[in-house]
């Protein structure tokens, strides 16, 4: 017989190194950033560079401890191991027993702990694990199986702790069944009825077919992560790597090996600063029969005889519904054309209609039709800038992997400069790819957000305005001024310059976001109760020029500029707290006048 110890555990990622996500905010107060393991952590995004790459590990910083960690099958495996053996060590059982009390529990060892020292012979009870045999035949040479009812000799029978005999041919069919009925099998009773007695690991393992033994090992290493409340898989396609999350330490949002970042709570795609509710919500509403409801009633009307929905986008009032139908009707009083003509107003007006609308015959009818288009409108709005940022983010993860395969090295060549020096280009993508992500989720909270509670939708307005100019300009910096450089032919007397500006860009627009995402975690509590913004809020790094978001009306005001100058002969911008020469009249990172 194999013992457990015995498994061909497949597949296993050797010499996988852990990531260093960069954690781009901190979404806590200064206390809380400092206790590192229950403070709210931040994942930072994808990361395309080769883990054997000596500064793969270079690549982004990280400014606070993860609080989770991405396990392969290797370490599913060992902390199986770890905590099997801390089980039979404490309890004094066999590490088959141990196996099947976590599973029991979940394989939640404390869980294991209290159950076992509260009431011992409970836990037997409830596991299979019995204290005597039921049934014993010290001295049989033969023995009646009980499935087959056949006599075997002694050594072609086997049984659990509770003694029923069973040939090996009915266990290896009876254990084959209930693996492939499913992971059920991980807790597998003897086959008499009447019995409870539990089917160590051991005996499947020796009573097995290998296909059969296989799929068992796949389903015990499965049961770690979908039975462990702290443990899940990561949702992307094909993806073998789970997650083991510090539950209650913060931002659920985790990014996988894989560079899948996601919800560790709801599993859905990493939204941070948006609740896992809103996202439900959101979801449900794009993929939901709703808004198709409302176009139809917002762009259509229906045919007077057969109801079906009829879109009229040009041309004159005569409409003919389409066949078997072939109702011709007035579209503005949907009233019989036979009865319209030049003294109704011919083909373009309807002089029955204006007259009904005065008496109000209609207002109803409109009143609906008005309001299916607003919401429809307003819905439209929203959907169409998160769906932006959206292929805006795939384009930039695109742009960030070419960068890294391809123009790395070339721009190396021409400017006469190590890679390691052009980090910051790679770290400017990386806060472009998590700042379109952020901002992508921003307009489906705007979309939730109380029409009725002006001052927060203004003070939103504007962070998610100020935000957004932020990363347009950082974007346009990486994306477009950057191929100048590339495409030189020689190295560039200003490439320092740029480098700068690029690093600049990047640190101010993600102060930009920080305070984004600091505010709608905490609901936008800054507004105070006369709907004015409180001063604090406004003085933390809100820089930039004066700009309209999206989807705000609100305008950004500008404060006077910090005329204050260092020991080093340098000011620094009110608006963006970029450190410039004496001698510039405006800032140059943000353009602001001194």
């Amino acid at each position: 017989m194999e013992s457990e110890d015995d498994f061909d555990m497949h597949d296993a990622n050797d010499d996988e190194d852990d990531d260093n996500d960069d954690h781009f905010y901190s979404g806590g107060d200064d206390d809380a950033a400092a206790a590192m393991d229950s403070d709210d952590a931040d994942i930072g995004d994808y990361e395309f560079i080769d883990n054997d790459s000596d500064d793969s590990d270079d690549v982004i910083t990280n400014r606070y401890q993860q609080n989770y960690t991405v396990l392969n099958e290797e370490d599913i495996c060992q902390r199986q191991e770890e905590d099997i053996m801390r089980i039979s060590t404490v309890l004094s059982i066999p590490k088959g027993a141990a196996s099947i009390l976590l599973r029991y529990y979940n394989w939640s060892v404390s869980k294991v702990h209290d159950e076992w020292f509260a009431n011992e012979d409970k836990v037997r009870r409830a596991v299979g694990f019995l204290e005597r045999p039921a049934i014993e035949y010290p001295n049989a040479k033969e023995l009646t199986c009980g499935i087959c009812f056949e006599a075997h000799p002694r050594d072609k029978i086997h049984s659990a702790a509770c003694g029923h005999p069973f040939c090996s041919l009915c266990w290896t069919g009876y254990i084959s069944t209930a693996i492939n009925d499913g992971p059920g099998c991980l807790m597998l009773r003897c086959p008499d009825p009447s019995c409870a007695a539990a089917v160590g690991q051991d005996m499947i393992n020796g009573l097995s077919s290998d296909e059969d033994r296989e799929k068992y090992c796949r389903y015990f290493i499965r049961s770690y992560v979908e039975d462990n409340r702290k443990t899940k898989w990561c949702p992307a396609p094909g993806c073998d790597y789970a997650v083991d999350f510090v539950v209650g330490s913060g931002s659920y949002d985790v990014t996988c090996r894989c560079s899948y970042s996601f919800c560790w709570n709801c599993t859905e795609e990493a939204h941070r600063p948006v609740d896992c509710g809103t996202v439900a919500k959101w979801i449900l509403k794009n993929s939901a029969e709703s808004e198709n409801m409302n176009w139809i009633l917002a762009n259509s009307k229906p045919c007077p005889k057969c109801k079906r929905p009829i879109e009229k986008n040009q041309g004159c009032m005569h409409i003919t519904c389409t066949p078997p139908c072939k109702f011709e009707f007035c579209w503005l009083c949907l009233g019989a054309w036979s009865d319209h003509g030049e003294r109704t107003g011919g083909f373009y007006a309807c002089n029955r209609y204006e007259t009904a609308k005065q008496e109000g015959v209609y207002d109803e009818a409109e009143k609906r039709r008005e309001m299916a288009k607003n919401s429809l409108e307003r819905y439209t709005h929203y959907y169409e800038r998160w769906a932006t940022n959206q292929s805006s983010r795939q384009k930039a993860l695109a742009d960030l992997q070419q960068m890294q395969s391809v123009h790395l090295e070339k721009l190396s060549d021409i400017q006469c400069q190590p890679e390691s020096q052009l980090k910051f280009i790679t770290e400017a993508w990386l806060q472009i790819v998590e700042c379109r992500r952020v901002l992508k989720w921003t307009y489906a909270y705007g979309y939730y957000l109380p029409e009725h509670e002006h001052a927060k939708r203004q003070f939103f307005e504007y962070l998610q305005g100020e935000a957004e100019s932020g990363l347009e300009r950082l974007h346009q910096c990486a994306e477009k001024e950057l191929h100048v450089y590339l495409n030189a032919e020689g190295q560039s007397k200003d490439f320092n310059e740029f480098r700068t500006k690029l690093a600049g860009l990047t640190s101010v627009t993600r102060n930009y976001f920080e305070n984004l995402v600091r505010a709608l975690e905490n609901g936008l509590s800054d507004v105070d109760s006369h709907g004015a913004c409180s001063r604090t809020a406004n003085t933390k790094s809100l820089g930039g020029t004066s700009s309209k978001g999206k989807a705000g009306k609100s305008k950004a005001t500008t404060s006077k500029s910090n005329r204050n100058i260092d020991d080093t002969g340098h000011w620094s911008c009110d608006h963006c707290t970029f450190a410039n020469v004496r001698s510039a009249p405006v800032c140059q990172m943000c353009q602001q006048r001194r």
